[in-house]
C-alpha cells in the first residue's frame, strides 16, 4: 500500500470523529434555536457542561461501529456509494443503539428533536466528509501525486478500453507505465524497472499456468495483481452458500434485488413515482396540450416492449411522431402500414449496430416531438408504469420483442430485472453507447444494485439531459 493512500486512510478517522461531534453540537444549538422552542418548548434538563463529554464518549463508540462496518478500508478502489451506503447504516445501527439503551435504562431524557437530529446531521456530515476526502484525493491525483504505476497485460480488446479511460480519468489515480500483448520473461524487466504498483490482466483466454505464474511474480515484487472478470466471475459476486447433505452448495444468484431488496426497490419506486408525477403533473399537462394543437389525438402513444422475465407490456409515451406513422396495435391496419415504412427507415438510417436500432434523422417525428424527444419529455408518462409494476425507476431500458430477439445469450442478463425509466447507460452517454457498452453498464448494476445507487442515478438524470448527448 502506497504512503499516500495510507496518509488518507489515517485522515480519515479522526475527521469522522469530529464531524460526528460536530453532529452532536450542531443539534444541541438547533434545539435551543428560537424559531424551534417556539415550536416545542424545551422539557428537559440537560446543561451544556453534561452534553459535550457525552457526545465525546459516543463519537467514539459511533467510531467503533464504523469500523465494524467496514468504513475505514484501505482499498483505494471503492466506490463512494458503498462507503456512503455503509455510513447511513452504521449511523442507524448507532441511533438504535441510543434508543435501546434510553428504553433500558429508563432515561428520563424528553427530546427526540436533539436524537433524531444528531442521527441526520451525522449521516450529511460524514457523508460530506467522506466525499471532501474523495475529491481532495482526485485532486492531487490530477496533480500528479499519488498514482499508481499501472501495467496492463492482454491482447483483448478490453485491455485496450481500459488503458484509454485511464488516460483519460487521471483523478482515479492510476498512470499507465506499459501495456503489454503477453507476460513473458522479457517484459518482466521493463515491468520492474517502471516500478509498477499494479498489473492488470485482460486476457481470459490465458492459461491456468500463465495466470498463476503472474500472480507467483506480482506476491514476489509486492505488485497488486488485478484482472477483468468475465461474465461468471461477475455474477459470482451475488453468491450464497448452503449446505445440503453436509455438502457445501453455492448458489449464483443473479442480482442483489431479491428479498428485502425487491420490497425496498419497489417501496421506493411507489413513494418517488407518485411525488414525481405530482411534481411534473403541469409539465405533462402542458406537453399534452401541445401535441393536441399540433396532431390532435391520441397523445399517448403505447408502444410494445419487453420487461423482466420476458413479460410483454406496454410502455407509455407522449406522441412524437406523426399517426400516419406510428405502429402498433393501437392504430390498427395503419400500424401495420406504419411499421413496413419503419423497417425501411431502419435498412437506410440506422445508427446503431447490434440487435436495436435507432433512425438517424428521423422524418417521421413532427416539430414539438424533436423538442420533448430532446429533453426527453415523451418518457414523463412511464412514470405511471412504475406504478403499474411494470418498470422501475432505474433499471436497464427496455427494448421492443423484435430487438430482444436478437439478443445473444448474455444480453438476456438485462432481462432479469423490470427495465427502468433511466439508468446506468442513460447517465453515462445515453443513445452514444452502443449496445454492448450498454449491455455492460446494466450489467454492473444489476450485480451491484444498492437504493443509494438509484438514488445517484437518479440526481444525475437531469444533468445528462440538459448536456443533451442524445435522446434516449
Amino acid at each position: 500500500m502506497k504512503r499516500f493512500e495510507l496518509t488518507f486512510a489515517f485522515l480519515q478517522l479522526p475527521l469522522d470523529y469530529l464531524l460526528l461531534v460536530l453532529a452532536g453540537f450542531t443539534a444541541y444549538s438547533l434545539r435551543f434555536a428560537e424559531f424551534v422552542t417556539r415550536i416545542r418548548p424545551i422539557q428537559f434538563h440537560l446543561p451544556w457542561e453534561k452534553y459535550w463529554p457525552l457526545v465525546l464518549i459516543v463519537s467514539a463508540g459511533w467510531i467503533i461501529i464504523f469500523a465494524l462496518n467496514g468504513l475505514y478500508h484501505t482499498n483505494p478502489n471503492r466506490k463512494l456509494t458503498k462507503d456512503l451506503n455503509r455510513v447511513f447504516f452504521a449511523c442507524s445501527t448507532g441511533f438504535a443503539g441510543i434508543a435501546l439503551y434510553t428504553f433500558f435504562t429508563l432515561q428520563k431524557f424528553d427530546s427526540r428533536f436533539l436524537v433524531l437530529t444528531s442521527w441526520i446531521l451525522a449521516i450529511l456530515y460524514v457523508g460530506g466528509g467522506r466525499l471532501l476526502m474523495k475529491l481532495t484525493k482526485m485532486l492531487f491525483h490530477r496533480l500528479g501525486f499519488g498514482l499508481r504505476r499501472t501495467v496492463i497485460i492482454g491482447q483483448e480488446s478490453i485491455g485496450q478500453e481500459i488503458a484509454n479511460f485511464l488516460e483519460k480519468n487521471k483523478g482515479l489515480g492510476y498512470v499507465l507505465v506499459g501495456h503489454y500483448r503477453s507476460f513473458d520473461k522479457e517484459i518482466v524487466s521493463a515491468i520492474l524497472r517502471a516500478k509498477t504498483d499494479d498489473i492488470i490482466f485482460t486476457d481470459p483466454k490465458a492459461s491456468r499456468e500463465q495466470a498463476l505464474h503472474m500472480v507467483d511474480f506480482s506476491n514476489e515484487h509486492h505488485i497488486a495483481f488485478k484482472y477483468s472478470a468475465d461474465l461468471f466471475a461477475t455474477i459470482s459476486t451475488n453468491m450464497t452458500v448452503a449446505t445440503i447433505a453436509g455438502i457445501p452448495i453455492i448458489e449464483l444468484r443473479r442480482t442483489r434485488l431479491m428479498g428485502w431488496g425487491k420490497i425496498i426497490k419497489r417501496t421506493f419506486d411507489i413513494i418517488s413515482s407518485v411525488i414525481l408525477i405530482i411534481l411534473f403533473f403541469p409539465l405533462m399537462l402542458l406537453t399534452a396540450i401541445c401535441i393536441m394543437i399540433e396532431t390532435g389525438w391520441p397523445i399517448i402513444y403505447k408502444n410494445e416492449r419487453v420487461g423482466q422475465n420476458c413479460q410483454k407490456f406496454f410502455t407509455y409515451k407522449f406522441r412524437s411522431l406523426y399517426q400516419k406513422y406510428c405502429t402498433g396495435k393501437q392504430f390498427g391496419a395503419e400500424g401495420e402500414k406504419a411499421l413496413v415504412t419503419e423497417e425501411e427507415l431502419i435498412q437506410k438510417q440506422n445508427a446503431k449496430e447490434g440487435p436495436i436500432y435507432k433512425i438517424k434523422d428521423d422524418p417521421r417525428i413532427t416539430p414539438f416531438g424533436k423538442f420533448i424527444r430532446k429533453w426527453s419529455l415523451d418518457e414523463l408518462p412511464q412514470f405511471f408504469n412504475v406504478l403499474k409494476n411494470e418498470m422501475s425507476l432505474v433499471g436497464p431500458r427496455p427494448h421492443q420483442p423484435r430487438e430482444v430477439e436478437k439478443y445473444q445469450k448474455q444480453h438476456k442478463i438485462v432481462l432479469t430485472i423490470k427495465p427502468g425509466v433511466t439508468g446506468m447507460a442513460q447517465i453515462s452517454g445515453r443513445s452514444n453507447l452502443n449496445f454492448e457498452e450498454e449491455i455492460r453498464l446494466d450489467t454492473f448494476y444489476i450485480e451491484h444494485w444498492s437504493i443509494i445507487l438509484d438514488i445517484i442515478i437518479l440526481i444525475k438524470t437531469p444533468f445528462a439531459v440538459i448536456k443533451n448527448k442524445g435522446a434516449w
